[in-house]
């Protein structure tokens, strides 16, 4: 019987063919934690007695949802990470001085692979199957379990087969690709399966959608999102200035086994917006305008959307335009790296002369940490990955998820736009 790439994947780090619904013990090779989960694994570390991380090269540590730190409380929260980095001399512990979002950091320093095992007590961990591994969110005491034995228990999930057919039309983009599929499936369609996205529309999908698309595998359930190794793939792995490891490739047998299988025609689909409260109550843009909503705040960022490319449409749509006088634009860089490449290239200048205010990368504004709380009633159309009550400030608020150029000519009209009537 034929496996998936999710269940060749365990195989190869197990030792022998495992299949969907089995239990194993599996080695963990990159093991993730921030400034808010980081903090309670170390003291689960600690008062267990362990002087010593079993592989200190396979732990990371980001500091990167209230950093710089934003009160005393998120001080102290960052103080218990840095202190245990220095004690341990980790290597692979990120702070202010390389700082970014863990999931677009990770990535862009070479530390996650093709074939890896990853955990993160981050429930956003499932961005990194974008490159073709098993990443997954943990609980802080699961991530305690990881840093003292190298490895933990998994159930092998089973898969669900997302064919996407067709090339997108402009300004549909891998964030609408998984609000389409999380509208179908819902918010728990897909509990404890791993999406595995495939189909030709794979080939028009840059890694920065591909991550869009992984990032939010959670908001239907997911145990994991995972997209095979290609050209696209190897062509960013190779931009990298090294990588941990050498990538281990895998691909899902012809006869592989499937617990449900959903197609999605791309061409006809529109960008997708997903209304309050749920990420799962997605409405074409088209729907959007005919609502009329408006909008008090834009944020663009997150380890959603805050890369690059991302930077490059909203200046494109930006260009010699001025955001609405009511609105307030947020524009948050996913690592210090995107920050300078988008200066580079004038994306910066262009979104400050439109009316934007650029942060230091952070997840900040996303969970509602900082750097744009929203006050009661307002409105905010977002790149971020949830909308759920009360998540970016006040419980009155209201979020719409968008993809990155939806986000910028709403900016500019200050009610939700189709960037193609632009």
């Amino acid at each position: 019987m034929g496996q998936t790439i999710t269940e060749k994947i365990f195989s190869e780090h197990v030792g022998r063919k495992v299949f969907a619904g089995e239990i194993v013990r599996s080695p963990i090779d990159m093991v993730i934690g921030n400034d808010i989960t980081t903090p309670i694994s170390i003291k689960a570390f600690e008062d267990g007695g362990f002087e010593k991380l079993v592989n200190p090269e396979g732990f990371a540590i980001v500091l990167d949802h209230f950093i710089p730190a934003k009160d005393i409380a998120s001080a102290n929260q960052a103080k218990i990470s840095r202190d245990f980095a220095m004690k341990h001399n980790l290597k692979y512990f990120f702070d202010e001085k390389d700082m970014g979002i863990e999931h677009a950091l990770l990535p862009e320093k070479g530390l996650v692979l093709p074939g890896d095992v990853i955990i993160g007590a981050d429930s956003h961990t499932c961005t990194h199957g974008a490159l073709g591994a098993f990443s997954t969110g943990m609980g802080s005491t699961d991530i305690s379990f990881g840093m003292i034995t190298g490895g933990n228990w998994f159930k092998v999930p089973e898969s669900i087969k997302v064919v996407f057919k067709g090339k997108p039309a402009p300004f549909v983009t891998g964030k609408d690709l998984i609000l389409e599929i999380i509208r179908i499936l819902g918010v728990d369609g897909a509990l404890y399966k791993a999406l595995e996205f495939t189909g030709d529309t794979i080939q028009y999908l840059s890694m920065d959608d591909r991550f869009s698309l992984c990032n939010m595998a959670i908001e239907a359930g997911a145990k994991n999102g995972i997209v095979a190794y290609d050209e696209i793939t190897k062509e960013f792995l190779d931009s990298r200035e090294s990588l941990r490891a050498e990538p281990k490739i895998h691909y899902s047998d012809a006869d592989a086994v499937y617990c449900q299988e959903i197609i999605i025609d791309v061409e006809s689909l529109n960008p997708v917006i997903a209304y309050p409260f749920l990420p799962s109550n997605g409405h074409s843009v088209n729907q959007a305008v005919e609502d009329n909503i408006r909008v008090d705040q834009v944020f663009i960022g997150s380890c959603t959307n805050g890369r690059l490319s991302d930077f490059k449409v909203a200046s494109e749509i930006l260009k010699d335009k001025k955001v609405a006088r009511h609105v307030r634009l947020i524009v948050t860089p996913g690592t210090q790296k995107i920050l300078r490449d988008a200066q580079k290239a004038g994306y910066i200048d262009i979104l400050i002369d439109a009316g934007a205010v650029v942060s230091n990368p952070t997840c900040g504004a996303c969970l509602g940490g900082y750097m744009g709380i929203l006050g009661d009633g307002e409105v905010c159309i977002s790149t971020t990955n949830r909308n759920f009550v009360g998540r970016m400030g006040s419980r009155s608020s209201k979020i719409y998820l968008a993809n990155s150029a939806v986000a910028a000519a709403s900016a500019i009209s200050g009610y939700i736009t189709d960037p193609r009537s632009l």
